[in-house]
């Protein structure tokens, strides 16, 4: 008899949804189930995954909401027909940041689960808190003063942990939980982070952090490769850390090394086999660069509602208004990213006012005029540049209010002006909305790349563009031109799968590599780039990613600019 090619899954339990899937060898997807918990679970008042404390600014999920849902998923594929027996290694991905509080007796609970009884009806009182904060919890500002604080600003912590104090990072939401709810917290035996949560329900026990999503917490020293000392003794409340130490756990370097074989409770109730490895569950984000897979020098643009950047880097320099974290899998390697609130708001707004005198929400006017206006307005040399910024909400990188702002810059003298003379609006917004957005990407990413050969400037080796802004071609050709790219821009489209994929790709990689072998070695031989990418516009153009070059320096002149006036409209000055 012939034996079954192996199996692998891959999980992602993302805020409104839990999906699964599984992939074959060479990556081939050939069974998939989701559970969305609005539409699906019982029993949980929720909306879009989560409840919303709006007097405290809390947002936050059941964890027994996820129970149900893993519950479900495993269901499904099992009624699809997958033979679970099949399966080699299990990883996933969770919404980053998010914290699940373990109960003295969770893990007993946890290593003795029947079979004969779903996840939900065993956990659902293992916890010592029911809920888990989400990434869009902001109930931490007191808590994030203190974390920024504590070493002696920002900078100082976002050297230290890759990133400043955000309301979302686990440091602080556990210094309020230690707050907030000191009963709980004294009883609280072990705390995961979701994806280490969803890894120990397979693994039986509480599983650790892996080492790159650890680096969503604000404690983890990623130089040192080691949790922060001074940093635990404010999340404590002591200086004596090992209290905290012990409910956080040991972190493994190895993102593909196994964490043990899979619980009895799987192989009695689904028929997995006893020896199916459990590999380390990563963020989502750092599952992301895995359904690619994202190498070195590649950067991902997401042009969704908001904009997300995402590059594999070999340089570490933090800042504070962007985030580094370890590489799930490569060790020397880092995933930069940078967060924007305004993103396909800000460009439907220049949209709409071009439609004006039409009730048409239609892109082909915008494409149209940013199309044929020349780059940055200048319609011949020795005209200024011009430069905008658009926020239809507060943003965060840079941290101002909303508003739009309109900036001429002579690269020549290298002088600003805060001006809408020239401009002819809202048409010359069409294109500069766009240079603004990618302009912002490479002021703050250019410092991480480095030249793909000789006489070529510094610049990403390849743009991924995600998202609903990746179907537009003109906004594609503008990013290339802007942000260079020296094999070209290419659309990327892994559907809504990315996460789970990358949990997937991340279990065949932990099981099949051989010694040595790296993430990007193993899966690049065997992804097929043509199933999931295309080729849609141009990237470097030389004299034209020059000039965008010079603009950066404007840009950031202008940036620095709309602070100061920020600091003078709040110090009344």
């Amino acid at each position: 008899m012939v034996a079954q090619e192996p199996l692998y899954l891959g999980f992602d339990l993302s805020t409104q949804q839990l999906k699964g899937l599984a992939v074959t060898s060479d990556l081939k997807v050939i069974y998939e189930s989701r559970f969305d918990f609005d539409a699906d679970s019982t029993g949980f008042s929720i909306k879009k995954g989560v409840v919303t404390n709006e007097e405290e600014h809390e947002v936050y999920a059941p964890v027994a909401l996820w129970l149900q849902a893993l519950d479900t998923v495993l269901q499904k594929l099992k009624d699809k027909g997958i033979d679970f027996g099949r399966v080699k290694g299990i990883s996933g991905a969770g919404q980053q940041h998010g914290s699940v509080y373990w109960g003295k007796g969770g893990e007993q609970v946890l290593e003795s689960l029947d079979e004969s009884k779903t996840l939900g009806e065993q956990l659902d009182h293992a916890f010592s808190h029911p809920f888990s904060p989400n990434w869009q919890d902001a109930s931490t500002q007191k808590e994030c003063d203190a974390f920024d604080e504590h070493l002696g600003g920002a900078v100082n912590l976002a050297l230290n942990t890759g990133s400043k104090a955000h309301h979302r990072f686990t440091g602080p939401q556990i210094l309020r939980f230690r707050r907030k709810y000191q009963e709980a917290y004294q009883k609280t035996s072990r705390i995961s982070l979701v994806s280490s949560f969803l890894a120990s329900i397979f693994l039986g026990k509480i599983a650790p952090f892996d080492i790159s999503d650890v680096c969503g917490m604000n404690l983890w020293d990623i130089n040192a490769g080691t949790w922060n000392e001074e940093l635990l003794a404010l999340t404590s409340g002591s200086l004596d850390t090992n209290e905290l130490k012990q409910k956080l756990g040991h972190v493994p370097e190895d993102g593909g090394g196994s964490l043990g074989p899979i619980s009895p409770y799987f192989v009695d109730r689904y028929g997995f086999d006893p020896s199916c490895s459990i590999a380390p569950f990563t963020g989502d984000n750092p599952a992301t660069i895995l359904a690619l897979p994202l190498r070195p020098m590649d950067a991902m643009v997401s042009l969704g509602t908001s904009t997300t950047f995402l590059m594999s880097t070999r340089r570490y320099k933090p800042d504070p208004a962007v985030h580094f974290f370890n590489h799930p899998t490569t060790t020397g390697l880092y995933m930069f990213m940078l967060c924007y609130k305004n993103g396909g708001l800000a460009r439907e707004g220049v949209r709409d006012a071009i439609n004006e005198d039409s009730s048409s929400k239609s892109w082909a006017n915008f494409d149209k005029i940013s199309s044929s206006s020349p780059p940055l307005g200048q319609v011949k040399d020795g005209d200024p540049m011009k430069l905008g910024l658009y926020f239809p909400r507060p943003e965060i990188v840079p941290n101002v209010r909303a508003g739009e702002w309109h900036f001429n810059y002579d690269p020549r003298t290298k002088s600003l002006e805060e001006t809408d003379q020239g401009w002819s609006r809202p048409h010359d917004d069409a294109r500069a909305i766009v240079e603004s957005q990618m302009l912002s990407l490479r002021l703050r990413s250019r410092d991480l790349v480095e030249s793909p050969s000789n006489g070529i400037p510094p610049q990403p080796r390849r743009i991924y563009l995600v998202g609903g802004g990746s179907q537009n071609a003109v906004i594609a050709k503008i990013a290339g031109e802007v942000l260079g790219g020296v094999e070209g821009v290419y659309k990327l489209d892994v559907g809504e799968n990315a996460c789970a994929l990358g949990a997937a790709y991340k279990a065949v990689w932990a099981i099949e590599r051989k010694p040595g072998e790296t993430f990007e070695e193993l899966i690049g031989a065997r992804w097929k780039e043509d199933e999931f990418i295309k080729r849609i516009a141009d990237g470097y153009q030389q004299g034209v990613f020059e000039k965008y070059g010079q603009a950066v320096e404007g840009f950031e002149m202008m940036e620095k600019e709309v602070l100061e006036q920020e600091k003078r409209l709040k110090t009344g000055s």
